[in-house]
């Protein structure tokens, strides 16, 4: 995860039965006359691919159609697109096996999945992410409107071409710094759906923790979690002492000493509260990706880590 960017850019404009089941390989024209690669299950349940979004810049998604889908006209089966922070995290490998996904970093289904409630569509953005890659380091994205411009691209590959899902509303869910990439993306999307570029129903945006006023959210955090009695005084004192440090240093324009201080203040407040931003315990996501993961999607070239 790229994390220094999330201060770099603050003064810029920015998913058993069988698991491993074989893939059925097809390839689809390209919108633009490339070529964009796709996989999936042989039930139709599951697909992913590549959208080459710009020449040697290649995009991963993953799309799961829900079980529970409804084909009532009056209340359209909605799709979400969740959008991973970071910048630089795999929504592919964290969101979806991490927190909304049918199945958890142990491959265990999920109970509380977003699939009782809608389509899900994972991407890896911006391309360097998870499995998506560039064939030239300089084709990687420099703001997040170059970021929305790559997604947008993807969108019009993926949804053009299928008129079941355009009868769906898609909603962009993000959190952390997908924040941001979420509403640069529906800007994007609206004006190419105006332009008739792209079938699309954009049903809406939601944003969930979004990492979109950075030194306003370290300002809050302590006393929230004081007055939530999540920490106690003496770690209300020790954090706020770094809140201070942070809040100089964004004004001094010094982004990478203020990641850094913001990952300290991370370590305190996790100690503080018993560890109250990670609740749970995750499997090794990288080897999973990287393992039975990229043995299941059989597309991902020899070259490309999942990282």
């Amino acid at each position: 995860m790229l994390r220094a960017e999330a201060f770099l850019e603050m003064g810029r404009s920015h998913f058993v039965a069988l698991f491993l089941v074989s893939a059925v390989l097809f390839f689809l024209p390209f919108f633009h006359g490339r070529l964009a690669m796709a996989a999936g299950t042989p039930d139709g349940s599951e697909q992913w691919g590549y959208v080459e979004v710009r020449p040697k810049a290649h995009m991963f998604w993953w799309y799961y159609k829900s079980p529970y889908r409804s084909q009532d006209p009056k209340r359209p089966w909605p799709i979400i697109l969740w959008l991973q922070g970071g910048p630089g995290a795999s929504g592919v490998g964290t969101g979806n096996f991490e927190e909304v996904g049918p199945l958890d970093s142990f491959l265990k289904p999920r109970n509380s999945t977003w699939l009782r409630k809608a389509d899900l569509l994972f991407v890896d953005n911006p391309v360097g992410t998870g499995y998506s890659f560039v064939e030239d380091k300089k084709l990687l994205v420099k703001t997040d409107e170059e970021a929305a411009t790559d997604l947008t691209t993807l969108l019009i590959e993926i949804f053009n071409r299928n008129e079941t899902l355009q009868k769906s509303p898609l909603y962009i869910v993000a959190e952390s710094y997908g924040g941001k990439f979420a509403v640069t993306l529906g800007l994007s999307a609206l004006k190419a759906i105006e332009a008739k570029k792209l079938k699309l129903i954009l049903g809406g945006i939601a944003l969930g923790d979004s990492w979109i006023s950075p030194e306003d959210f370290v300002v809050s955090w302590g006393p929230l979690l004081k007055d939530v009695s999540r920490i106690d005084n003496n770690g209300l004192i020790e954090s706020s002492s770094l809140v201070e440090k942070i809040k100089q240093q964004i004004a001094d324009g010094k982004w990478k000493d203020a990641t850094e201080t913001w990952s300290d203040l991370e370590e305190v407040i996790s100690a503080s509260s018993n560890s109250v931003t990670s609740p749970g315990s995750n499997g090794d996501l990288d080897n999973l990706m990287n393992g039975a993961i990229r043995k299941k999607l059989e597309i991902i070239p020899n070259n490309v880590e999942y990282q």
